[in-house]
């Protein structure tokens, strides 16, 4: 615990979000069909032009929760980590967790480092920009958590912090 319950409670939630689970309509491309060209033929919840669904933001911005998660667990890192521990780290799979890798790369908010342990592996590890990003997003969330407690009893905070933190040790991770 911090001495800032607002910090504490901002951590508790998005433990708590954590890993997402994939829906059950996405067999790995957008789609059971696959949203990149052969056969989608406008079936499933997805546009007949086969592009990314909705949430994945448009091309050249960092945008979409995948993308966010992977620069979380990037900065919360102690070491940069490999495309592997990565996937693991955000609740995609490995090519997933690639492509996300290689958009963080090109947008200057990842970069790519020699695995000291095996040189045919790389690892990533976040840039300056990246961490700016990340630190600014943290700072919004936990301004939108201080102002929803603004209600609450300084006793209050601190006990739904520890209840939080208690709730999210304890859930459940695929």
């Amino acid at each position: 615990m911090t001495a800032d319950p607002a910090d504490d409670i901002a951590a508790a939630l998005a433990r708590l979000r954590g890993p997402r689970q994939r829906p059950p309509w996405d067999g790995g491309r957008w789609g059971p069909h696959g949203a990149a060209g052969g056969g989608h033929g406008g079936r499933g919840p997805f546009p007949p032009h086969g592009g990314p669904p909705p949430w994945a933001g448009a091309p050249g911005r960092f945008a979409g929760p995948a993308r966010l998660r992977l620069l979380e667990a990037l900065v919360a890192a102690s070491h940069p980590l490999s495309v592997s521990e990565a996937a693991e780290a955000i609740g995609v799979d490995q090519p997933r967790a690639s492509r996300l890798v290689q958009q963080a790369v090109e947008l200057g908010l990842a970069r790519r480092e020699p695995d000291p342990d095996d040189a045919r592996r790389t690892r990533v590890a976040p840039t300056d920009a990246g961490t700016a990003l990340v630190r600014g997003f943290r700072g919004e969330r936990r301004d939108a958590v201080r102002q929803a407690l603004e209600g609450f009893s300084d006793a209050e905070r601190a006990e739904l912090a520890r209840l939080l933190a208690k709730l999210a040790a304890a859930w459940p991770r695929a």
